[in-house]
Parts: C-alpha cells; sequence; structure tokens
C-alpha cells in the first residue's frame, strides 16, 4: 500500500511546468500567420474542408525554389475541427522569411465536393497579409499540373505585431460629402502628374496630390481594388484579387513585400489628416483563380469546393455570375468569416472608413447558386458588428448575369448603392431623348421611387449614390465626344464593355479635325452633367479626371490598359482650367447649400415650374424650372432652370414676389461668366431669364428666415 503523505516534509518538490496545448500544437485562431510575442513564435492556421494532408513550407529569402523547413500537419495533434494549425518557435524557422503550403486531399466526387487538389502545388495562405512574387513568377506554372516551385506568390512572415487601430481623428462627412472615385495606379503614373518620380503610381504620388483633392473639394476617396491582384493576368484595374488582406505591391514604392501595409497606412493617415474618408472598392465575389482552365494559386487548391460555387456541368464546373470564370462561395461558413476577418483588417488595422462593394449581388446567392433575398450577408453581419456598424457601406446592387437590386430589391437596407437609374436618365435627358423630363424630376428630387421614406422601410436620399460616369464606362468627356465605343486590345477590337452608354458625340465622332463650335457644346453638356450631379439629393460620386475632361479615346473598357489610355493626363487640367473651375465652384456651392442635399427628401420645400407656372411633362418637354426653399435649412433659396431643347427658351421666374434673385450659374456662357461667386440681380418684379439652348441656370436669394451663406470661393 502506498504511504500517504503526511505533510512533514521540509519543502514542496517543485513539478516542470506543462508547456500550453497551444504552444505545443497550435491554436485554430485567429487564422493565417501570427506572431506570438510572449513566446517568440508563429501560429500558423488554415482552414480546409476536406484535405487530407496538409504541409507547411518556409522559404529563406536567398531561395525561394525550396523549404528550408516542412512541416507536415498531424490531424490528431494540430486539426481542430476543420481547421489545421501548429505552433513554430523563430529559433527553429532557419531565417525563414516566406511561407506557403501544399495540400493534398481528394479527386472530385460530385458538384458540392468538386476538389482540385493537387499536393504539388505552393500554395498561398488566403490571410497572408503581404505577398512576395518571386522573379521566377509564372501564372502558366500554376495553370498546369506540376509544381510550380520557385513560381508561386508567397506570404511574408510578419516581424511584428499587426500595427494597432489609428489613433487619428477618422473624418466623417454628410451633407457635404463628395466622392471622388480613382486608380492608385493610374492617379500619377502619367509623367504630366507632377509628383516626384518615384511617387509615381503610388500611395505616395496620392499623397502628393492632396492639396489637389482639396482644392477640388473632395471629402471621401473611393480607391478602385487595392487587394493583392496578379501582376501577370493582364488587369490592370485590379477587379480579380489574388489576396482579401494584402495590398497590392505595384502601389508600394517599396515591393520587397515588406512596406505594403505601412505605405498604405501613410496614405491613409494623410488622407484624415486632410479631413478626406477613405473608401475602398473592394472585390469579394470573385477571384483571379478563374475557371477550371485558369491558375492554382491559393483557394482552388486549400478547399476548392468551399471557395467557389461549383455547378451542376462537369465540362463548365465553376459557376459564373461575375463574368470571370468563378464565383466566391459567400453562403459559406468559412468563406463568410474570411470576408468579416477582411473587413475587420482593413478598418481596424488599416484605418479605412468604409467599403464599396463590387457586384454585390453576389452575397444573396445560396450554395446553389440561386437568389435568396431572406439570406443573411456581410452587411447583416457588419450593421450587426459596433466596430463596423458606422462604417460608410455602398453596394453594387447587381451582377454581371442580369440580376439587379436596385433600390429597395437588395437585402441590405442601411447600405448606400450605386445608382444606376440616375446614371442612365440623366444621360438620356442630357442627350436629348424625348420623355425624360418625369425621370429627370425623379431623379434630382431623390430617387424616392427606389429609396422611399414609407413606414415600413423609411429609406433616406442620401443612400443613393448619383453618378454621372465611372471606372465601367465612357469617360465624361468620352460621353460627349462618341457615339460608339471604339476598344482595342492588342491591335483588335474588344467588344467588351457597356453595350448602351446613352452617349452623343455632339455632332462629330471623337476629336480628329474636331470644329470649335462642337469643342464649344461639349463644354457645355459637361457642365450640364457637373450641375445635374451636384444639384441632386444624394450623395454624388466623380470619377477622376472627368474635372479636366479626361480622355481615353472612346474606349469604354480599358481594364487591361496600363498605359496612357487609362493614366490620367494632367497636361489637360491645364488645358482645360475653366472647366476644372467650374466643378470646382459647383462643389463649393453644394457644400455651401445644405437644402440641396438633405437627410429626408425635399417634399413641400420644392416647387416644379416650367418655363411658365405649370410643370411640362409631356413626352415632347425637354424642360424644367424648380424652387428649392430654403428657410427649414436656414438655407437660401434655390432657383433652377433647364433647358435640354437645343434652342433657347425664356423663362418666366414664377417667385419673383421678393428680390433680387442673383444669378449663380448659366452654363450658356463662357467662362468665367458662367459660374460666379456672387451673380447680378434680376430687378423685374417677374423677371424673364432667356436660357440658350442645352443649357443650365441657378439663381438664388436670401431665404425668408435663413442664416448667412458661407462665403462661395471667388474665381
Amino acid at each position: 500500500m502506498a504511504n500517504i503523505d503526511s505533510g512533514q516534509h521540509s519543502h514542496t518538490e517543485q513539478l516542470p511546468a506543462r508547456p500550453s496545448w497551444g504552444t505545443a500544437e497550435g491554436e485554430p485562431g485567429p487564422m493565417g500567420v501570427t506572431w506570438i510575442e510572449s513566446e517568440h513564435a508563429y501560429n500558423f492556421a488554415l482552414y480546409s474542408k476536406h484535405a487530407q494532408k496538409v504541409t507547411l513550407l518556409l522559404y529563406a529569402a536567398s531561395c525561394v525554389t525550396t523549404p528550408v523547413v516542412t512541416f507536415v500537419f498531424d490531424y490528431l495533434k494540430n486539426k481542430s475541427g476543420r481547421v489545421w494549425h501548429c505552433r513554430i518557435p523563430r529559433a527553429d524557422l532557419c531565417n525563414a522569411v516566406y511561407y506557403a503550403y501544399h495540400v493534398d486531399g481528394p479527386f472530385p466526387t460530385g458538384r458540392f465536393e468538386w476538389h482540385a487538389f493537387d499536393p504539388t502545388k505552393v500554395l498561398l495562405d488566403p490571410y497572408a497579409k503581404e505577398v512576395f512574387f518571386p522573379p521566377g513568377m509564372d501564372r502558366l506554372a500554376a495553370s498546369h499540373p506540376g509544381t510550380n516551385a520557385g513560381k508561386a506568390p508567397l506570404g511574408v512572415l510578419p516581424t511584428e505585431a499587426s500595427p494597432p487601430p489609428t489613433t487619428r481623428r477618422r473624418p466623417r462627412h454628410e451633407s457635404d460629402s463628395v466622392i471622388y472615385e480613382l486608380h492608385v495606379g493610374g492617379f500619377t503614373k502619367h509623367p504630366s502628374s507632377g509628383v516626384t518620380p518615384q511617387a509615381r503610381g503610388t500611395y505616395a504620388g496620392i499623397i502628393e496630390k492632396i492639396p489637389y483633392l482639396q482644392e477640388l473639394g473632395i471629402t471621401v476617396v473611393e480607391l478602385m481594388p487595392v487587394f493583392q491582384f496578379d501582376p501577370s493576368d493582364g488587369n490592370f484595374w485590379g477587379y480579380s484579387p489574388l489576396s482579401f488582406f494584402a495590398s497590392h505591391n505595384g502601389y508600394a514604392k517599396d515591393r520587397s513585400g515588406r512596406a505594403q501595409r505601412s505605405e498604405f497606412r501613410e496614405l491613409v493617415d494623410a488622407l484624415h489628416e486632410a479631413d478626406i474618408e477613405v473608401v475602398l472598392d473592394v472585390v469579394y465575389n470573385h477571384t483571379c483563380e478563374g475557371d477550371h482552365t485558369g491558375p492554382v494559386y491559393s483557394y482552388k487548391g486549400i478547399d476548392n469546393s468551399t471557395y467557389y460555387l461549383i455547378s451542376d456541368q462537369a465540362a463548365r464546373p465553376y459557376m459564373d455570375v461575375t463574368g470571370t470564370g468563378n464565383t466566391l462561395h459567400c453562403a459559406n461558413h468559412a468563406v463568410r468569416k474570411l470576408i468579416m476577418d477582411s473587413i475587420r483588417h482593413w478598418s481596424v488595422e488599416m484605418g479605412v472608413d468604409g467599403f464599396r462593394f463590387d457586384l454585390a449581388s453576389v452575397f444573396s446567392r445560396g450554395t446553389d447558386g440561386a437568389i435568396d433575398t431572406a439570406a443573411s450577408t456581410p452587411l447583416s453581419d457588419m450593421a450587426s458588428d459596433q466596430s463596423l456598424a458606422s462604417l460608410r457601406m455602398i453596394v453594387e446592387p447587381w451582377d454581371a448575369s442580369g440580376v439587379s437590386q436596385l433600390g429597395r430589391a437588395f437585402p441590405g437596407i442601411s447600405a448606400a448603392q450605386w445608382n444606376a437609374a440616375f446614371r442612365d436618365d440623366i444621360r438620356r435627358y442630357v442627350r436629348g431623348d424625348p420623355g425624360m423630363v418625369p425621370s429627370l424630376v425623379r431623379r434630382l428630387y431623390g430617387s424616392d421611387d427606389l429609396f422611399p421614406d414609407d413606414l415600413r422601410d423609411a429609406y433616406h436620399p442620401y443612400q443613393s449614390i448619383n453618378y454621372i460616369t465611372s471606372h465601367d464606362g465612357f469617360t465624361l468627356y468620352d460621353l460627349v465626344s462618341y457615339s460608339r465605343k471604339r476598344n482595342w486590345r492588342n491591335g483588335h477590337a474588344n467588344t467588351d464593355g457597356l453595350d448602351e452608354e446613352y452617349s452623343w458625340n455632339c455632332g462629330w465622332e471623337g476629336d480628329d479635325g474636331l470644329p470649335e463650335n462642337v469643342m464649344r457644346l461639349r463644354i457645355r453638356q459637361i457642365k450640364n452633367f457637373c450641375c445635374l450631379l451636384f444639384l441632386a439629393n444624394g450623395t454624388p460620386m466623380l470619377r477622376a479626371g472627368d474635372e479636366f475632361m479626361q480622355t481615353q479615346g472612346g474606349n469604354n473598357n480599358p481594364y487591361n490598359q496600363d498605359n496612357e489610355t487609362s493614366w490620367l493626363d494632367w497636361s489637360r487640367l491645364r488645358e482645360h482650367v475653366d472647366v476644372f473651375r467650374f466643378f470646382k465652384h459647383m462643389i463649393a456651392f453644394r457644400k455651401a447649400h445644405s437644402s440641396l442635399s438633405r437627410s429626408r427628401f425635399w417634399r413641400e420645400d420644392v416647387k416644379w415650374h416650367g418655363i411658365g407656372g405649370a410643370a411640362d411633362m409631356s413626352y415632347e418637354s425637354r424642360s424644367i424650372a424648380f424652387c428649392l426653399y430654403g428657410e427649414s435649412q436656414a438655407d437660401e433659396d434655390i432657383y433652377v432652370m433647364i433647358n435640354g431643347y437645343w434652342n433657347p427658351l425664356e423663362f418666366t421666374v414664377q417667385d419673383a414676389t421678393r428680390l433680387p434673385w442673383c444669378r449663380i450659374v448659366d452654363t450658356g456662357l463662357e467662362a468665367p461668366h458662367d459660374i460666379a461667386d456672387s451673380g447680378a440681380s434680376l430687378l423685374s418684379s417677374r423677371p424673364v431669364y432667356r436660357v440658350a439652348g442645352r443649357s443650365i441656370v441657378i439663381l438664388t436669394r436670401q431665404a425668408m428666415s435663413a442664416a448667412p451663406i458661407a462665403q462661395f470661393p471667388a474665381s
């Protein structure tokens, strides 16, 4: 019989400390690679539901072909649920700086288990926050069977913990919101940009242009995709992401893979310092891996049927409602977690203020690919997360299959939406199409047909993102210069792009031999578009370069043009400074008049007129006027006369009981008389104003009890 300890020992013997389970086996979270400071070790975690064997590969900087360390996961020790994990001390890394995986698993066995495992493929961690591309990077090696060692993108091991959340005050704009969509590379890559040569086409280049953004009056910058994309697939725009966590190394001055996060954070901090919000155009609907003929970089080889919607056609196994070859399986819980973790990374660690979700109707698709409007989406997850709920959320409420959920049809009631109806109706009206006056009125009012503030839903007009142009389609100048798209790729016509632009060339196709009177009309039409954009209730969005008549030579889809077709030509700013001045003053005019952009619709504060008293809504009508009373908003009254007809019309200003009305804008006049900080008083007791053909006139007067208006900037 064992003796029972009587407790008479003079000292207690210390048992050896047991290592924690996490130290010995790794932890299943957080996903990706995490630096554990207390242990001077890295934790690795990878989700794969169907994998049968996972191997971690660690590479030194001197050789990215053969790993210096390999670690084979033991599912009895290094797996929890469907997450494979391990913990490796830095001392055991043999100076490794990059990492990747080999993953093996079963053959395809059906629609919902259509596997694409290849144990020879070097696979990028979906959670990698920085990506390194070796000199031998080869897309074809990832597309064909067999190894792509030394030719595959690799994750970069972090040298320290994730940067703390930014401590800078985050700007927040409401009625003064003016969104400016720009492409990081194309914004400053042209030699005419005026930025230092090493900063062209980078985050640093945008920083150097912040004074320009401030002068124009921009309050929200919307960056076209900055997620790391495959630099070898020819997609200049970046709408084919490789990683949802790493910023594109091509936009960093230091492209070693270790400056991607820091340089992006510097841009965000600089824009915040200038009181400008940062919104990212994010692509959570597909990846650059394409269809079954495309490369195996990451998701396919890790767990194909988890990450992608699979069709019921073996010959075309990937469901494609994005027009890119594959569609992300957003209904899968692991993919939803990936998306939410990505959103938290960019908002918390990188400091961005919001997101514009590309082809967001994909979020509504179930595992079978069908639209399910009752399904929860990542937007619902964001709204339920206190740290994310206040972010600016903008959606493109459709996908490439023809599905459109614009307005109340989209299952995210608090999100703002790109309003394609505004774009199309305003274009058709300015072009001169008949029957468009009722639609023009509706769009100026705030698109209450799409965003109704009824008892059930109570939408707001600012949820309508009003735009005339975006990266998709013609620039504003090309919209008034080409009636047919001119898309070229490798010397051959490229039919891709929007089929119907509702464009009109003002009587002359392109710029060759352009008559002077046609150019004057084009400039007037551009100013008309500008007026309607900034007069409308809602949130205006401007495409970068439209304010100085940037052209793409009639190409309405230059997604693959990393050249002067897509780069902003800043010499046009000097050439068309009068157009820039007009945009700058219209933005300032909007900001100075809170009655234009409201949380609610204009309702009883607006009266609609024609050239006389009653508004003419008939099919042949092309004119409308309205008076927006500012008293309820402590603002001036605004009277607008819009003549879409090609001949002059005489408008009788209906509310002339109190004078004076002052002219602020007349697009029928040449600069600098087209827009001014103060206007000539109209003294007639019932003034008549002759509005030139295809022109807009804006008048203002002090409201009955309005507070003094902030000074409009001088010319």
